[in-house]
């Protein structure tokens, strides 16, 4: 299985040199935002940051997960759980893989609002794909100005409504009894623009015990009041239930990729005795203004929602009768709400732009926290004694400096940011301790970089900047002694180093290129994990390396390509220990050297498409592979194994006037590999794994009618 991976490395290599340039242009130097907070030529950017545009989001996919957007991208690993009750696994240069659920180390941004809640917890669940009008996937140094993360950012974009109004249905069905409608409407009226979007998803999951229904829909208006002012205002609503069928030993994995797991101690399958599930319900509104004046532009928003979340997990009283169980039922309303704003400032400045950016970020989210016992009697899976009430709220607030020179071959940017994260815990529950109490975190973080123009077509540059990750509320939980709450987990701080080149060969070809080194001090860890809690420590310091290439052509024909690779190479630099998960509780070493769990060392990304311009057939062929996974920090338990799949997918469109109609179908692990998608990291039952689903399909039709 672990040879597969080099067959297709040598496979997709051999297609690039055969290129012959065509007339056609690609979009091979987008505008971004992310990383200046202004617009700016992602090819003058001393930074590692992709584009995904609308036509590869939607590239004969669902629209469900981001994960479909962003195999393409190197650093960035994306895997889909099968597993909605726990939301993607998304990590970048490593960072992000421990997490057990939702997005952790990667800021998440949707129109300016965050996604990732003033602890750095982040939900990409709630990216509306529909509407997207782009994604920027933004790595290494010049993320640190965006405050408490170390990993990258990642920022959704929706466009404004425009133009005459139209109208637009959407469905598709596949494999897993899974299936989406989405109906939208967009346009401009009297001056105003509205983008309207509201979709279903349904699916009967790949695993046993791995249904999902989610509810999604947003509105978008844009105004303006005056010739240099912008209003936008956005409102999101999101609803999804889920079960849960937690990860498999790797022998249920060979046996059955399909099953749950097996506890031979109570003679049950977990998932389905505990009927492990979650229900989310989140609801956000924001609005926000732009002005320019000439040459200067100031940017105010804000922003609110509320979430709320329950959740059953098979944990038993105790565990093992642990008088600080707070219950096998999360149950929590969030509130949240933040407010931010920048001037921007451009001058005249020795020959060359100097562009200033001074902004404040205040963030806050508070929750009504409640934890109950999952059975009543001999009855599992429902809702009993309370054993937990608590609110806990959590705020940060930054400021920030950047300032950038642009001349004729050089390129200087700088920044400065300030954060202070304030945790407070008021335990309303007493009954097993009182776990109140706060803790006060803060840092400042520089980052610097330079560019130099080569020549027209070749931007050489080099990156610094120190990062600060504090740990969640949900790391934090059941890290103390006993299960309590722990104040004295710290936030890690880590050093960030970037150079790389960025080329344009010839008139239709970009190649990307980026090394990278990350130390990291305060690594925070999972210390156990069980039945689907897991708690957490800090390990000693952390290096990685290594490197990021993607490359981008047309070639002549109508045909286009892509290439993404990624060498990781991610370790601890001194040893550690830990106490392994109850009931065994072994005290074990990790040894300096050994990988970090979660991360792959190698991931590769291929893709040739052809696109017929008369009659609108397009069809493309994908690469996906992955070196070998562990699963612990020991390296001792057995690693999931590396993999290469391949996908297929076709598609037409054509315009009647003003009516346009498309469709697709799309064929995944065209081969039927058996392979592990993801793993939790650090499951003390030996549950680590999260199988990929075999061949499966997808085909979608889409009408869209312009008045």
């Amino acid at each position: 299985m672990n040879t597969t991976p080099k067959r297709l490395v040598i496979l997709l290599a051999a297609a690039f040199p055969c290129l012959a340039m065509g007339e056609g242009a690609l979009t091979l130097d987008p505008v971004v935002v992310t990383g200046s907070r202004v617009e700016h030529s992602s090819f003058d950017l001393p930074a590692a940051v992709d584009v995904v545009d609308a036509d590869t989001i939607g590239a004969a996919q669902a629209r469900v997960n981001v994960s479909e957007a962003l195999a393409g991208v190197p650093g960035i690993n994306v895997q889909n759980r099968q597993n909605y009750a726990q939301d993607l696994q998304i990590s970048s240069r490593g960072f992000g893989a421990r997490s057990a659920f939702g997005v952790r180390g990667i800021r998440l941004i949707a129109d300016g609002i965050p996604a990732s809640m003033p602890d750095g917890q982040g939900q990409a669940a709630t990216f509306n794909l529909d509407r997207a009008e782009r994604i920027e996937v933004m790595r290494g140094p010049l993320s640190a100005i965006y405050g408490n993360h170390a990993g990258g950012v990642i920022q959704m974009f929706t466009p404004d409504g425009k133009g005459r109004p139209s109208v637009e249905g959407a469905f598709s069905a596949g494999s897993y009894g899974s299936w989406k409608a989405d109906v939208s409407a967009q346009g401009e009226v009297a001056g105003m623009g509205y983008l309207l979007d509201a979709s279903r998803f349904a699916t009967d999951g790949y695993r046993d015990h791995s249904k999902a229904e989610r509810d999604q829909s947003m509105a978008k208006l844009t105004f303006r009041p005056s010739q240099d002012g912008k209003l936008t205002l956005l409102a999101n609503t999101f609803k999804q239930t889920a079960d849960d069928p937690q990860g498999l030993t790797w022998d249920e994995f060979r046996n059955n990729p399909r099953g749950v797991a097996y506890d031979a101690g109570s003679g049950t399958y977990p998932a389905l005795a505990f009927n492990t599930r979650k229900t989310i319900e989140h609801t956000q509104g924001g609005a926000s203004y732009e002005h320019r004046f000439g040459e200067h532009a100031v940017h105010l928003s804000v922003y609110g929602g509320q979430r709320s979340t329950v959740q059953y997990q098979s944990i038993p009283v105790g565990p093992q009768g642990n008088p600080r169980h707070s219950g096998g039922v999360i149950d929590f309303d969030r509130e949240f709400a933040g407010i931010a704003g920048r001037w921007v400032g451009r001058h005249r400045l020795a020959g060359g732009q100097l562009t200033t950016t001074i902004g404040f970020d205040y963030e806050e989210s508070t929750d009504d926290r409640r934890g109950y016992e999952n059975f009543i009697g001999s009855t599992l899976g429902v809702r009993g004694d309370l054993r937990r009430l608590e609110e806990d709220r959590v705020n940060s607030f930054d400021q920030y400096v950047q300032a950038e020179w642009q001349g004729e071959r050089w390129a200087f940017s700088g920044g400065l940011r300030h954060s202070r994260v304030r945790f407070k815990v008021d335990d309303r529950y007493l009954g097993n301790g009182d776990d109140s109490g706060h803790v006060d975190f803060e840092k400042t973080t520089p980052t610097v970089a330079a560019l130099y123009r080569l020549s027209d077509s070749v931007n050489l540059y080099a990156s610094a900047a120190r990062g600060f990750e504090t740990p969640t509320f949900n790391e934090m939980f059941y890290s103390g002694g006993g299960g309590s709450f722990n104040f004295g987990l710290e936030p890690s701080s880590s050093t960030h180093y970037e150079a790389g080149l960025k080329a344009m060969l010839g008139q239709a070809t970009r190649l990307d290129v980026a090394l990278f080194q990350v130390k990291t001090d305060n690594e925070v860890v999972v210390l156990s994990s069980l039945g689907g809690r897991t708690a957490y420590q800090n390990a000693g310091p952390t290096t990685r390396r290594g490197l990021e290439l993607a490359l981008d052509s047309r070639w002549s024909g109508d045909f286009s390509a892509r290439l993404a690779y990624t060498l990781l190479d991610a370790r601890y630099a001194e040893s550690f220990t830990f106490t392994s998960a109850p009931p065994a509780l072994i005290v074990k070493t990790v040894a300096a050297g050994n990988r970090l769990p979660g991360v792959a060392a190698q991931t590769l990304y291929g893709e040739v498409a052809w696109r017929h311009p008369a009659s609108g057939f397009h069809a493309a062929v994908e690469g996906i592979a992955r070196s070998k996974v562990y699963v612990e920090d020991t390296n001792s338990a057995q690693s999931a194994p590396g993999y290469a799949i391949a996908n297929l997918r076709l598609g037409i469109d054509r315009r009647l006037g003003d009516l346009k109609l498309s469709g697709f179908f799309r064929l995944n692990n065209l081969f039927d590999r058996d392979y592990v998608g993801s793993v939790i990291v650090g499951d003390g039952n030996g549950r680590y794994y999260e199988s990929a689903p075999g061949r499966n399909w997808l085909a979608g039709v889409s009408l869209r009618y312009a008045f």
